[in-house]
């Protein structure tokens, strides 16, 4: 495929996964429609939102734990999805301060938007666009959040250098996403579900936080790390595997265990400078 035609499938994949997402409530950040293999969120963290959000969140992380936030403060979110993170970030934050998130699928921001107004939530703000061209105004946040989303995208040093722009000198932008830890096996690339599973997009650590370097961003932290063991994604891959097949459906089982195995989950903290 040509890189535009590249482009074009992969973002037409990933729209379709989580557009399923929206409309079917099934989470899509690990293998499966069906698995989630970290505990990401605490039990106080899922109580403290609608069912409806949290069973839509395709989350690698938690970015709000890492955040710093204060009351008052103005954060993004970077492809919200369904509102688990914003609504998180709402609760620390205050009705003093305002969350915004920005998601390019109609469905996600639909569900949202409806559980806020459920929530009676005013300080949040659902918007749509793109995280590599952001509908937010220069110098006007104070912490970013994104989880589980920039891997998504192919222009990563856009996404940093929008992020840079819109926060405000001094501001903190906190991550959740995978990146590689070893080159992924040959065919991952173009398989366009791993793609839209978190997986093959994600690129090199040092590459990853480079990017975000040459956008200005200093002090950058990976603040911990998540990888995945053989055994347990043996476990997890093989009832997958078996389903798939009795669904008449091709699964390169090898495959997706090796590429898995050249991902972590990363949580990063970088600043803007003052």
């Amino acid at each position: 495929m040509s890189n535009e035609k590249s482009e074009e499938s992969i973002r037409e994949a990933v729209g379709d996964r989580y557009r399923k997402v929206a409309t079917e409530g099934k989470v899509t950040a690990c293998l499966d429609e069906d698995c989630q293999i970290i505990k990401i969120y605490t039990p106080e963290d899922l109580d403290s939102v609608p069912e409806e959000v949290s069973k839509r969140s395709c989350a690698c992380g938690n970015p709000v734990a890492i955040a710093g936030l204060k009351e008052g403060d103005v954060v993004l979110d970077l492809g919200s999805g369904a509102g688990m993170d914003v609504f998180l970030a709402a609760r620390k934050v205050g009705p003093k301060g305002l969350v915004i998130g920005v998601d390019r699928t109609d469905e996600m921001l639909k569900r949202a938007r409806t559980a806020a107004e459920k929530q009676s939530l005013s300080n949040v703000d659902f918007r749509k666009g793109e995280i590599e061209n952001l509908p937010v105004e220069s110098n006007s946040v104070d912490v970013i959040i994104s989880n589980c989303v920039i891997n998504l995208v192919t222009d990563k040093e856009a996404v940093f250098r929008e992020a840079f722009r819109v926060l405000r000198p001094g501001g903190k932008l906190a991550i959740s996403d995978r990146v590689l830890i070893k080159e992924l096996p040959e065919g991952a690339e173009e398989d366009l579900e791993l793609w839209s599973a978190c997986v093959s997009g994600a690129i090199m650590e040092d590459e990853y936080l480079g990017g975000m370097a040459r956008a200005g961003f200093v002090d950058i932290v990976v603040e911990d790390q998540h990888t995945f063991s053989l055994e347990e994604l043996k476990k997890i891959v093989k009832p997958i595997a078996e389903k798939r097949r009795r669904e008449g459906k091709e699964f390169n089982e090898e495959l997706v265990i090796n590429s898995y195995l050249a991902v972590a989950s990363d949580r990063i903290a970088a600043w803007k400078p003052a």
